[in-house]
Parts: C-alpha cells; sequence; structure tokens
C-alpha cells in the first residue's frame, strides 16, 4: 500500500511549506503519478544525477542511491511508485541484471582467473555455504524468524556486487591478483545467488525428500542449461563482431539485442538459468579478440550505469523507511555478524590451502559489499511470497537493503586505510612507457630518465629493443597492443604511456588502449599530420594529447638519430620572441626552418613532461629540444623567434 506524502512532511526532505512549495509539490505529485513511462523518466534521471554526484563527492553510488529511491519513494515525495509498473517493475530489473553481469563478466578475462581459479572456486563454494549458514543463524538469533525466512535471508546474502566491488578496487590500484579475486569473486557468485535463491525458496515451500532432492537436480540443470546458452551465445556473438563488412555501426547494438536474446531464450528454457548464461557470454566475449572491443566495453560500461541507477531508485522507493527502522537493533546485531563474523570465516574457510597470504585474506575478509543482485532477488522474492500469502516478505526485504546500506558504508569506509595498512596498494604511477624505440622516443626517454623518471621502451623489432637495452633502458619485446605484453611493464605502475612509432592509427590504439582498458592518467601520441589546428580525430577518441604539440616527420628524425645527426639541447623561456609563442610548436612548421627543431619535454618546478599543446610557457620555464645538427644556426633562430634561448648544454646523439 502507498501512502501520500502529507504536506507537513516536506520539511524532512529540505523543502519548504510555503504556498509556492505546496503548489509545485502538489503539480509535479500530480503529473508524475499518473504517469507511469514519466516515473521511469523520472528514476533514470535521477540515478544519474545521484550517481554523478556521488563521483564527485567521492562516495560509493549505491548509498546515495539507496535515499533518493526512499525519499522520491511512497513513503518521501510520492514522486515515484514502483508498484504501479505492475509486472514491468520486475521485466526492468531482470534486463538490468542480465546487462550488468554480462558488462562485469565481460571485462573479466579468463586468463587472469586461471592464476587464481581455485581461490575463487572455493569463494563461490565454500565461501556461499558459510554465507548462507552464517547469514540464516543470525537472523534466526537475532530476529527469531523461522527457518524457512532465516534460510531465504541467507540465500539472499551470499552474494557480492560487481557494481561496488569493481570500481572499489580499480580505484585502490591493488596488485592485480587481489584485484582479479575480488572482481571475479563479484561476478561470478552473482548468478549462484540468484540459482540459490531459487533453490531455497522452492524448498521451503517442499515438505518432504523427493521434493528437495526434486529442487537440488533442478538447480543442476539450470546451471547446466544457462552455461551452454551462454557459451553458444557468446561465439556467437564474438564471431558477428568479427564481421565488421556486415555489422559495421551497429556492433554495440547488435550486442544489446543479443545479451537479452540470450538471456530470454535460457530462461525460457528453465528459469532463473538466463544469469547464468549472460555471464558465461560475457565470459566467452571478453576472453576473444574483437576489433570492437573497447568501443563495446565503453558502450556496456555507460548502459550499466544507467541502468543501475534507474534499478536501484525504483527498488528503493518500493522499500518503506519504517520497515528498515522497525528492524531495530536485532536488525543492526545481524548486519554486524555478516560483516564482523560470517564473512572473516567464509573466507578463512575458502582460502585456506591457497597461494593467498594471510594479509590479502585479511583484506578480502573485509570487502563483501552487496549490490543490485541482492536488492532485485530480494525484492522479487518479497512479492512472491505475497503473492503466496507468506508472511514475511516486507521484513525479509528490508533487511536486505539495511545489509546492502551497511555492507557498501563498510566496505567504503574500511578498504582505503586497510589496503593501506596492509601494503597490498600498488606504488604510484611513476613509469613512462614508450610505444616506439626509435629516434625522437628515445631522445625522449633519455631526456625523462636523466629527470628522474622510469622508462620502459616497448618495441617488436628486435634491433630496436638491443638499441635501446644498450642505451641502458628496460625494454619489453612484443606487440604493444597485446595485454600480455603490457603486462610485463607492468602497466600498473606506467603514470604516461607515449606513443612514437612511424604508424599513427597504431599510436593512438596504444593511447586508447592505456587509458581506457588500464586507466594510465597520462597519454601522448606522435602524429604525422594535424587537422589544421585541430588534433586528427583518431588522437581525439583515444583521450590522448599530441606529442610535441605538433606534427613531426618521425621517419626522417630516426634517419638522423641513427646518422650521429641530432643533438639534444636545453633552453629557456625568454618570452621576447618575435612570433607568437605557442606551447609546443616547434619551428618544423615554417618555411625554411621546417623540421628543423622539436620541442621534445618542458622542465617546470623541478619536473620535466612531454611537451604538449595544453602547455603554456611561462618564466622559469626550461625546454629540452632536438636539433637537426646539419642546420643548428637554423634551428636556434628559430627557437629564438618563439620565445626560447638555448643554455649552451648539449648533447649530441651517437651514431650506430
Amino acid at each position: 500500500m502507498f501512502v501520500t506524502c502529507p504536506y507537513d512532511r516536506l520539511h524532512l526532505f529540505g523543502i519548504g511549506t510555503s504556498a509556492a512549495a505546496r503548489f509545485s509539490y502538489h503539480t509535479v505529485h500530480t503529473i508524475v503519478s499518473h504517469d507511469v513511462p514519466l516515473t521511469v523518466a523520472l528514476a533514470l534521471a535521477a540515478g544519474m544525477i545521484v550517481q554523478c554526484l556521488a563521483r564527485s563527492i567521492r562516495v560509493p553510488g549505491i548509498v546515495l542511491l539507496l535515499t533518493a529511491g526512499m525519499a522520491l519513494g511512497p513513503v518521501g515525495l510520492d514522486w515515484v511508485r514502483p508498484r504501479a509498473l505492475g509486472e514491468g517493475l520486475f521485466v526492468v530489473v531482470d534486463l538490468a541484471v542480465a546487462i550488468i553481469l554480462f558488462e562485469g563478466a565481460l571485462n573479466l578475462k579468463i586468463q587472469r582467473l586461471r592464476r587464481v581459479e581455485r581461490v575463487i572456486r572455493r569463494l563461490v563454494t565454500w565461501g556461499v555455504l558459510v554465507s548462507l549458514i552464517g547469514g540464516a543463524l543470525a537472523a534466526r538469533f537475532f530476529l527469531g524468524w523461522p527457518w524457512s525466512l532465516s534460510l531465504l535471508f541467507g540465500s539472499l546474502v551470499v552474494v557480492t556486487g560487481p557494481t561496488v566491488v569493481g570500481p572499489l578496487v580499480r580505484d585502490l590500484r591493488l596488485h592485480p591478483r587481489l584485484q582479479t579475486v575480488l572482481e571475479g569473486e563479484g561476478v561470478l557468485i552473482d548468478p549462484i545467488g540468484a540459482l540459490l535463491a531459487v533453490l531455497v525458496f522452492q524448498i521451503t515451500l517442499a515438505v518432504d525428500a523427493v521434493g528437495f532432492l526434486g529442487e537440488f537436480g533442478a538447480l543442476l540443470a539450470r546451471l547446466a542449461v544457462g552455461t551452454a546458452s551462454g557459451a553458444v551465445g557468446g561465439l556467437v556473438i564474438a564471431g558477428l563482431l568479427r564481421l565488421p563488412a556486415v555489422v559495421h555501426g551497429y556492433e554495440n547494438a547488435l550486442t544489446l539485442a543479443l545479451v537479452i536474446f540470450v538471456f530470454y531464450v535460457s530462461d525460457g528454457i528453465l528459469p532463473p538459468s538466463g544469469l547464468v548464461a549472460v555471464t558465461v557470454a560475457g565470459l566467452v566475449v571478453g576472453s576473444l579478440k574483437s576489433p570492437v572491443d573497447e568501443d563495446l566495453r565503453e558502450f556496456k560500461d555507460q548502459l550499466t550505469i544507467l541502468m543501475i541507477g534507474a534499478v536501484f531508485v525504483l527498488l528503493a522507493a518500493d522499500v518503506g523507511l519504517q520497515e528498515i527502522r522497525a528492524l531495530g537493533w536485532p536488525g543492526a546485531a545481524v548486519l554486524a555478524t555478516l560483516v564482523l563474523a560470517v564473512r572473516p570465516l567464509g573466507v578463512w574457510v575458502a582460502t585456506r590451502s591457497t597461494n593467498l597470504t594471510p594479509r590479502e585474506r585479511a583484506f578480502v575478509s573485509a570487502i563483501a559489499p552487496r549490490g543490485i543482485v541482492a536488492a532485485a532477488i530480494a525484492s522479487l522474492t518479497a512479492s512472491s511470497l505475497a503473492e503466496r500469502a507468506v508472511a514475511g516478505g516486507p521484513e525479509l526485504r528490508a533487511l536486505v537493503f539495511l545489509v546492502i546500506i551497511g555492507t557498501v558504508v563498510a566496505a567504503g569506509a574500511a578498504a582505503w586505510p586497510l589496503a593501506t595498512l596492509l601494503r597490498l596498494r600498488l606504488p604510484a604511477r611513476d613509469r613512462v612507457a614508450i610505444l616506439g624505440a626509435q629516434g625522437l622516443g628515445l631522445a625522449l626517454g633519455r631526456v625523462l630518465r636523466d629527470a628522474g623518471r622510469t622508462v620502459v621502451f616497448i618495441d617488436a623489432d628486435p634491433q630496436r629493443c638491443r638499441d635501446a637495452e644498450e642505451d641502458g633502458f628496460q625494454v619489453v619485446f612484443g606487440d604493444g597492443l597485446q595485454e600480455r605484453t603490457l603486462r610485463r611493464i607492468p602497466i600498473e605502475l606506467v603514470g604516461t604511456a607515449i606513443a612514437i612509432t612511424f604508424n599513427d592509427n597504431l599510436n593512438s590504439q596504444f593511447a586508447r588502449l592505456a587509458r581506457r582498458t588500464f586507466r594510465v592518467p597520462h597519454a601522448y601520441v606522435s602524429v604525422g599530420a594535424l587537422d589544421g589546428d585541430r588534433p586528427p580525430e583518431h588522437v581525439s577518441r583515444s583521450e590522448a594529447e599530441v606529442l610535441f604539440g605538433q606534427a613531426h616527420d618521425q621517419e626522417r628524425w630516426d634517419v638522423r638519430w641513427r646518422q650521429g645527426q641530432m643533438e639534444v639541447a636545453r633552453a629557456e623561456w625568454t618570452g621576447q620572441g618575435g612570433e607568437r609563442a605557442q606551447p609546443g610548436v616547434h619551428a618544423g612548421s615554417r618555411k625554411p626552418e621546417r623540421d628543423s627543431v622539436v620541442v621534445m619535454a618542458l622542465q617546470r618546478n623541478g619536473r620535466t613532461l612531454p611537451m604538449s599543446p595544453a602547455v603554456q610557457p611561462r618564466d622559469g620555464d626550461a625546454v629540452f629540444v632536438a636539433i637537426d645538427s646539419g642546420r643548428f644556426d637554423t634551428a636556434q633562430e628559430a627557437l629564438r623567434a618563439l620565445g626560447w634561448r638555448l643554455t649552451g648544454e648539449r648533447a649530441p646523439s651517437p651514431s650506430l
């Protein structure tokens, strides 16, 4: 039953009770409460606004989403009425959960999972069993619930939320093995938890051993059907994505349509196997190479954020704040038991005799936030109990939402200090990765290394790798677009990615991979030509900056370096150039000085960084420049015209 928010309660949500406020409230309430599509639109808009706010103030988004849902729901402003959607609410929830699970699995790599396969397998088996029993005992002891309802609660809180765990561990920059364990558990345990909840729900209604055995057999059948459907669906999706001539421009929409199709086909065969199916499909697609892999990941990530916001607002709006308050201290005791006893015990049982260190096991014990799957299945279970005239549905849902809020807050508060205390975070991103051990790349590498930066070169040419090694650099031989190559740097320690090969497209792909997949803070790409005064579109899409602030003929500079006709010098900013000084622009853009000098790096306040169009020269700045030895005087005049004066420090590059 919905309760309309009276005017005298508006002040609880920060709204005044003036005549204007009352009129505004009445107008919005009248429009929204009679328009179901507008209710969904309001949930979508509120969900995104709240998540943007949460990110800006660095608060777990789920907490603000639940608060917003309750504030907008029937016990608050009464603008969002989930029950008005009828069965459509659970259709929306099903679609959202399917997309979220596919997206989570898409970001996992089977190769990485195999390294910690035993740990994850035990967490989603033994760990689930301990959570089920521990949660049921806590509800039974503190709340005095019947065993059937207590077991249902235990089955609903075995999951961890990948939508909460993923961003949390990525922001912490944990060691790769520990991050894989937490992300893998979060994604894989969700479909298992959903199936377990269905099994427990059915068993509580079965009164004999035959019924129990039948439901257990149905669980195995659901796992088999979901796995088979997901494997076939994933192969079909990956296969179609390999046909760019067929699906070019429709890759994301096609993938979304097929994910939904796989979900409902599997569910149609044997519900709720669809959750397993989309998870398996995501693993298959994510582990197979696809020419649109990064575009697909970005699209799914954005769509997942949208769905999470809307669904949490809708589900939270269906929960009465008074229902959570009614749980009182027994509800808080259940939450404390899950966080302080059940989770640590489950992790200890699951990870004993594994290669996780005691510090890693302690951290995993502290990180188990529940998320959207727990909320969705709890709401569905409460509705099913009401349909069967079984008491306890609202209390069950309220307790699950209390656990979601409590575990998210606990994980968010404890993760950062605990990871730091246990020394599980990666060192600072202070390395520079340069794709292309040639000419200007090696010269820039020397400048950055002399400034105290750790520089690593990546190249697929054996001779260039040997040249860089002889110059004292760390070198990784291999394809710079392959994850296994980047892991050898390791890429998690890279703060600046520079691509300076002869191939502009390869440079942009490398920068895009570094920025989007591995979250490298800064990326620079070399280009052979500009689009007027703007960088080419492929550079903008890669979220990188133009290296050196201008286009260059890399092959010509490589020849000069090999012939010993390139030297590196230092220049200081005077600001007295006759020409308008442009940040990062070298004199090579003007004849007859074309390509006679390149401004490579800026030195400011003791820091040295690659030159880019974003740099505005100012007093006290110095730059390192590459100069064509055969045209030194011309280059010197060009620099002076742009406001730079050579200091006399020159370092010629060795010839080969």
